[in-house]
């Protein structure tokens, strides 16, 4: 019987692409859901001034719940859903873009790297504007300002309801920085999410392959001969997620900035906040990320590989072991 270590990889020519595409909006969507707050955080910890407002994660997760309620760790969310299509566009152009580079070569960790970045530089040509639109309304908060857009309220004084705070925010996009404003830090988004995707696949299957393959030796006799495959994959995509993002945290903060801020320059906007803050700033949120990235990268492994599972085509069903 087959090792369940070494399983095959399921390639795209191996799915049900209708089963596919619908089990993945139904996993994306809950993963959205799951880690929205931690991405608010993460997103408010890098645009304030030092610790001006917040001490830490935790300490903006509670002035936050205590301010706004649970709605206020939410802010943006139903603009960030749209990124439901480019999450789609993300998992097909990598699983195409592996089976071209398979043309070319076989090592994995070959396919994995060039599929990771090519499938982050069609995803965020799609996420960036959302992007935008969504962190400015993240940046709303009673009696703060953080963003440079405010959303008005209406004439009796009140805040306006989600999809008058979004139009409005569009429409200070628009008049301030026009059609471009929404592709602000397009570049610095390539430069954190390229590198970031390219690096995360391969640390995946390194850690997954070839890591836990060492710690299974050692720890023989507290692991099973029989365990599941499954199980290192959802250990090894945490691990893979905190490598990268400690990687490309520094990136993330200027991308964040540039958006938020409205600022031009991505060198500019690094010697500020090394002026500012020293090399620590670059840092900024990355608690908050590696917390939002290890259960969405947990859902990521375990709701992938099982998404790819179940949309085997069905005379394949039998030939992929668990």
């Amino acid at each position: 019987m087959e090792d369940k270590r070494n399983i095959q990889i399921i390639e795209w020519e191996h799915l049900d692409k209708k089963k596919f595409y619908v089990f993945g909006v139904a996993m994306t969507m809950m993963i959205r859901v799951s880690v929205y707050p931690f991405t608010l955080i993460r997103t408010l910890l890098q645009v304030q001034k030092g610790k001006s407002l917040y001490q830490g994660t935790f300490d903006a997760f509670i002035k936050i719940l205590r301010a706004d309620g649970v709605t206020g760790l939410y802010r943006g969310f139903l603009v960030n859903t749209f990124t439901l299509i480019s999450g789609q566009c993300y998992v097909t152009t990598y699983e195409l873009t592996r089976k071209f580079v398979s043309d070319y070569s076989q090592s994995n960790t070959v396919k994995s790297l060039v599929a990771g970045g090519s499938a982050s530089l069609v995803a965020q040509s799609i996420t960036v504007p959302i992007d935008v639109v969504s962190q400015h309304l993240m940046m709303q908060r009673k009696g703060e300002k953080m963003g440079r857009f405010q959303v008005h309220g209406n004439a009796e004084g009140q805040r306006v309801v989600a999809f008058g705070q979004t139009k409005d925010i569009i429409r200070q996009i628009l008049q301030t920085d026009g059609p471009r404003g929404f592709y602000r830090g397009y570049v610095a988004s390539l430069l954190t999410y390229i590198p970031n995707s390219a690096v995360w696949w391969p640390f995946y299957h390194f850690y997954a392959d070839i890591g836990f393959l060492l710690i299974t030796e050692q720890l023989s006799h507290l692991c099973p001969k029989e365990c599941p495959h499954i199980v290192f994959q959802a250990i090894s995509g945490p691990l893979a997620g905190a490598t990268a993002s400690i990687l490309t945290n520094p990136m993330d903060v200027i991308r964040t900035r540039v958006q938020v801020e409205g600022k031009n320059s991505i060198i500019l906007t690094f010697r500020q906040l090394m002026a500012e803050e020293g090399p620590w700033g670059l840092m900024k949120g990355l608690s908050a990320r590696i917390i939002s990235a290890t259960p969405s990268t947990i859902v990521i492994v375990v709701g992938y590989e099982s998404l790819k599972k179940l949309s085997l085509r069905p005379e394949l069903v039998d030939s992929r072991h668990w």
